[in-house]
């Protein structure tokens, strides 16, 4: 069964944090390099008043087309593209350097319901294993299927920090062919004890994780991003990342520590910023979300 995409209000995490950390100013540029539906990027767009302008960026083309829709006829550049890419992205568009770069590297929950397999929930799971953002991506179940099962448990623990990788890797390979993300999740969780983490999480969720951060290249793109940062804002502009898990928050704080005793950049805050209990009540997905920010020198 194949689930079409299905807009939903896209509510941004961290908001206030976001906009205190970027202080941004009537006039500014602003770049949000992972648009998704529009949430932060509608809260920053009368900050930046009638002479500033924003550009977003986002790699899945179906969130981007509503997205168009939400800002059609305002001051905001939407392009569908890579955050990494954006040194070059920003010199075809002959925009210069930004005042404020926010990257938000969570998915969306207009993504969970894309039909592409991000979630495992039971609604969810006869959604093709496809896991990717970018539909010229390899999806997640050509990769699992090509993959010989040492490298693929390499890829779980990696990037999903599963100490069960090995244990996992071996179900999967041995369970012929995986199509759908139910199919995967009933695999996974198969595969490990009953008493898996306490029962604290879903037995799946380093697995998927791990298999999505791998597919969409998402280290790879956030340590090309972070080598650009001074590329791409201009000296006193500001850079706000929000991170949802360990491997993420680390690459951030190691590479603003790094510029920080370099003199390159001022940190705003030396531990990450979270949310609120009440954002958290009201939205369950700030739950892991970590802030940091700093200043270009």
């Amino acid at each position: 069964m194949v689930i079409s995409y299905r807009p939903m209000l896209h509510i941004p995490v961290l908001l206030e944090e976001v906009k205190n950390a970027l202080r941004v100013a009537p006039g500014d540029f602003v770049v949000d390099g992972t648009v998704d539906g529009g949430g932060h990027a509608e809260a920053l767009l009368p900050l930046v008043g009638p002479k500033g302008k924003i550009l977003g960026l986002d790699l899945d083309e179906e969130i981007l087309s509503e997205t168009r829709k939400r800002f059609a006829g305002r001051n905001v550049i939407l392009r569908n593209g890579n955050y990494a890419d954006l040194k070059e992205i920003l010199s075809a568009e002959k925009l210069g350097k930004a005042d404020a770069l926010l990257l938000d590297l969570g998915f969306s929950s207009e993504q969970l319901v894309s039909g592409r397999g991000f979630s495992f929930a039971e609604e969810a799971r006869d959604e093709p294993l496809l896991r990717s953002f970018d539909k010229d991506d390899m999806p997640v179940r050509e990769i699992i299927r090509r993959t010989k099962e040492d490298a693929l448990a390499d890829i779980i623990y990696k990037f999903g920090e599963e100490r069960y990788s090995r244990r996992i890797a071996r179900a999967i390979k041995s369970a012929g062919k995986i199509e759908t993300a139910g199919r995967l999740a009933d695999v996974v969780r198969r595969a490990l004890p009953g008493s898996y983490e306490g029962r604290r999480m879903d037995p799946a969720t380093r697995t998927f994780q791990a298999l999505r951060i791998y597919a969409n290249h998402e280290l790879e793109n956030l340590g090309k991003i972070l080598g650009d940062i001074r590329k791409v804002v201009a000296s006193g502009g500001r850079v706000a990342i929000i991170s949802f898990h360990s491997l993420e928050d680390r690459m951030v704080k190691e590479k603003f520590k790094e510029l920080s005793r370099g003199k390159l950049a001022e940190l705003l805050n030396k531990k990450p910023i979270v949310a609120t209990r009440e954002e958290v009540r009201n939205n369950p997905r700030s739950r892991s979300a970590k802030l940091r920010a700093l200043t270009i020198i």
